[in-house]
């Protein structure tokens, strides 16, 4: 309807001027020096319009001119970007499908067109790693700009990542001491960088953070706190008051806890201390029952082995088919000199479940009674369960002969 009125609206105002101009009789009267130039006023009001009419014209001609080369470098930059996005989508799409040479090789082409040059880097990278094209991933790496702080940000997050995956954790440990302000996900990495380098010092320190964070649930985060304490402990065994301070730095229900003192009572062991590494086995034995953890107290025994004996005894009643504590039993026995005792509770202990490590105690009883031909049958026997375990480990595979 617009339209229409404007189309109605110029016929009007034609008409008006050819009326106008039919009824107009007057005149224009040009003077120059020797020259007089007599036009109608209808005339000169036509070359008037003409002459505007060219040289607007002119001037439009003049700056689509001008404007040329501009306008041909943004159709340039059009192409460009076109392109690049097209070589950015395909590298999504291949790195996603698994097509990693293709991949990286659109996203170089991404890269070079400097379309999302930080995200185009980062897929190439990830391309060449799962190839194993390190040295093209660390030249992807290095080619993306430290400008913004975001594409810095994820070039090191990267690079952490892929040189944890190629377990070069101490590297890895590098580039993320340069990140000041620290992620999630780059705390993540570091926890796994510090747990293969064994930093457990540090690791213990990150949990807490990971735990305001909300990183883990619960039992995961309660893994790692007892997994750190233990083999902190196993570290501090070259000194006995490194490792005392150490332990008397656990809090008191991971002392309890049967991992933790496993490691702790060994470590104690070994350091000489069978005293301290006997107490800490009661403790953990009275609040959570062990096998494992029970089979560590007939060790690096001493002169209170008949008080061992004696509260290990006391255990019996509620634990009176557990093999290990049967089996501790008669260790502690024989330490005691008390043979027909420790006879009773190795067979007590087999009775219960055969394992080599029971007839192993009684042939050696047996040869201490120079009863040869009980010791060899239970020798054999030791065998036979040792060669059964190997062949359900390894699932019966041999070595092939050189």
């Amino acid at each position: 309807m617009k339209a229409f009125f404007w189309v109605l609206g110029l016929f009007a105002l034609a008409v008006g001027l050819v009326v106008a101009a039919r009824y107009n009789s007057g005149y224009v009267l040009i003077v120059l020096s020797q020259h007089r130039i007599e036009v109608s006023v209808n005339f000169a009001v036509a070359l008037l319009l003409g002459l505007v009419v060219a040289l607007h014209l002119a001037l439009r001609a003049i700056q689509a001119v001008l404007r040329l080369p501009t306008e041909v470098r943004e159709f340039h930059e059009s192409q460009r970007r076109e392109r690049g996005s097209k070589a950015f989508m395909e590298a999504v799409q291949a790195y996603l499908g698994g097509r990693f040479g293709r991949a990286e090789k659109a996203a170089a082409q991404a890269m070079a067109l400097e379309h999302a040059p930080a995200l185009s880097g980062v897929i190439a990278a990830r391309a060449a790693h799962e190839m194993r094209a390190f040295e093209a991933r660390d030249r992807y790496l290095a080619g993306i700009e430290t400008e913004p702080e975001d594409a810095d940000y994820l070039r090191q997050i990267t690079q952490a990542e892929l040189l944890l995956d190629e377990r070069r954790y101490l590297d890895a440990l590098a580039v993320l001491d340069r990140i000041k302000d620290k992620h999630t996900a780059a705390l993540r990495l570091e926890l796994k960088a510090h747990q293969l380098a064994r930093n457990w010092d540090r690791v213990e320190a990150l949990l807490p953070q990971l735990d305001r964070r909300n990183v883990y649930d619960p039992l995961a985060l309660a893994q790692l706190r007892r997994t750190a304490t233990a083999e902190l402990l196993r570290q501090r065994a070259l000194d006995l008051p490194r490792l005392t301070e150490a332990w008397q730095k656990v809090p008191a229900d991971l002392r309890r806890d049967t991992l933790v003192a496993r490691a702790a009572a060994q470590a104690f062991y070994q350091l000489g201390a069978g005293a301290t590494g006997h107490a800490i086995v009661e403790q953990s034995l009275e609040a959570h029952w062990d096998s494992q953890l029970v089979m560590l107290y007939a060790e690096a025994l001493g002169e209170d082995a008949l008080e061992q004996l004696q509260k290990a005894e006391a255990w019996l009643p509620l634990h009176p088919r557990d093999a290990a504590l049967l089996l501790t039993l008669g260790r502690l026995c024989v330490h005691c000199s008390l043979w027909g005792k420790a006879r009773s509770y190795f067979e007590a202990s087999l009775a219960v479940e055969s394992t080599y490590s029971a007839h192993l105690e009684l042939a050696r009883l047996a040869r201490s009674t120079s009863s040869e031909e009980e010791a060899m049958r239970h020798s054999a026997a030791a065998m036979q369960l040792a060669l059964a375990q190997l062949e359900e480990v390894t699932g019966g595979r041999r070595r092939r002969p050189l």
